[in-house]
């Protein structure tokens, strides 16, 4: 993978104190989609997913917080059990590929981070 090239991370993270959490969450909702409480998806590179990783390194407590970020390439498999946090007309597409053009979509991931 090049290092400007936009493929998916998944974003997961465990904060110890309330206010780190808010404020990881929070920059996360602005760079990508929720999957579960503590989990993102995010469309980056590689070079933009280490400025992100800078970004939240700043916000949490090392010594005390843990965030990971795991590239999830296109193609992987997925399986789903029980409840999503998604609306059930959420879509997540690899970038460049046109839902279905039955399926009404609100949100798609690769429209939420740049």
């Amino acid at each position: 993978m090049s290092l400007h090239e936009i493929t998916g991370w998944i974003v997961c993270y465990d904060i110890s104190h309330r206010k780190r959490l808010l404020a990881v969450h929070r920059h996360l909702k602005k760079k990508g989609l929720p999957l579960q409480y503590s989990v993102f998806l995010v469309q980056a590179s590689a070079a933009g997913m280490h400025r992100i990783m800078d970004e939240l390194g700043a916000l949490i407590d090392p010594r005390a917080d843990d965030v990971r970020a795991y590239r999830y390439p296109l193609g992987a498999e997925s399986h789903f059990l029980g409840r999503s946090i998604l609306p059930d007309d959420v879509l997540i597409t690899p970038r460049d590929v046109p839902p279905p053009p039955t399926t009404r979509i609100r949100r798609r991931a690769d429209e939420v981070a740049a």
